[in-house]
């Protein structure tokens, strides 16, 4: 090809600096092809072919026939590949003795055709960026995804920790934080719930005569037992050494509390065995429910609820009793 500084450039120049063109003679049929996009077409070069029956111009439209391309020169083209559906960004150019050169790019769709296609840098004019640009994507998609596995472990962590924080440790249930958190929360919402208030009997005999240890067993046993005599929805919290409190949202009829707190009574009051040892405790329990006040509040609830359970106390121990409004007997046995 001679070009007006009188330049000659062979076939194998043209393709060592445009991998991706297409030579045409002024019949609009194909003279060469840059070896990348010999490879896209995956067949024999078809030289001698009529480019529109390789090539569809998608853009600018009306492209239907050579004429229609060389009136379109210096302009950008998109192309399809007709056999592959391959899009391209193009720019066509006109040669000296007739005919032009188009020189096609792969434009935003190039990491999917390197990858589609397994191009390698040698696919590339040395000049070309394309290479460097996709390694660029490639470390920016592996930082990012570095980075979003980053913030899973970070929040996996924060939501551990934030259930550590409201976990009692040696039991496993809710803590006292997560009672003064879930109580005004149902009681902004309106919601009904029933409050027990629990505490063991002869508890201290059990840490006195077998050990601390025998007394973490029978905490665990305890709180084995209220966890299977209440439903998923409740939140049971160790608040004390030996005291818990239930908190039920939505049960408010107390002859359903006396049979779950008659329940608990007579599971705890088993004897929980401990290195050929028995241990027997009992509960007293004291309960409140929502729906008994004319405006419930966290600190007058649990109030009531442990002036009931000291009354359950003096009453003999292993029962339960209801606080009733007007209650004010705060007595401990």
């Amino acid at each position: 090809m001679l070009n007006p500084l009188g330049l000659t450039l062979t076939s194998a120049s043209l393709s060592q600096l445009m991998p991706m063109h297409v030579a045409i003679c002024p019949l609009g049929r194909i003279t060469s092809m840059g070896p990348t996009l010999a490879k896209l077409i995956d067949r024999p070069v078809p030289l001698g072919q009529e480019f529109l029956g390789l090539f569809s111009v998608r853009r600018p439209t009306g492209v239907q026939h050579y004429s229609d391309l060389q009136n379109k020169v210096g302009g950008r083209l998109q192309l399809v590949l007709n056999d592959r559906h391959e899009s391209f960004r193009a720019i066509a150019v006109n040669c000296v003795e007739g005919g032009m050169v188009i020189n096609l790019s792969f434009g935003i769709h190039l990491i999917e055709a390197v990858r589609r296609n397994a191009l390698t840098d040698a696919d590339f004019a040395p000049t070309d960026l394309a290479m460097e640009m996709l390694y660029l994507v490639e470390v920016k998609t592996a930082v990012m995804q570095e980075l979003r596995n980053l913030n899973m472990r970070l929040q996996d962590e924060k939501s551990a920790a934030e259930e550590q924080a409201l976990t009692d440790t040696l039991t496993g249930l809710r803590n006292r934080r997560a009672l003064e958190l879930r109580m005004p929360s149902l009681l902004a919402q309106g919601s009904d719930f029933a409050l027990m208030h629990l505490d063991l009997d002869y508890f201290k005999q059990v840490n006195d005569t077998l050990g601390h240890a025998a007394g973490d067993h029978v905490l665990r046993q305890v709180a084995l037992a209220l966890n299977i005599e209440t439903r998923s929805s409740d939140l049971v919290a160790r608040v004390g050494g030996d005291e818990f409190v239930v908190l039920m949202p939505g049960l408010s009829r107390p002859e359903r509390l006396s049979v779950i707190a008659s329940r608990i009574i007579q599971r705890i009051s088993q004897p929980i065995a401990f290195e050929g040892h028995s241990c027997k405790v009992s509960a007293s329990i004291g309960m409140t429910i929502s729906t008994s006040y004319a405006i419930p509040d966290s600190e007058t609830m649990l109030a009531d609820a442990d002036a009931a359970l000291y009354a359950s106390k003096h009453a003999g121990r292993a029962q339960a009793q209801l606080h009733r409004p007007g209650a004010t007997d705060r007595c401990r046995a």
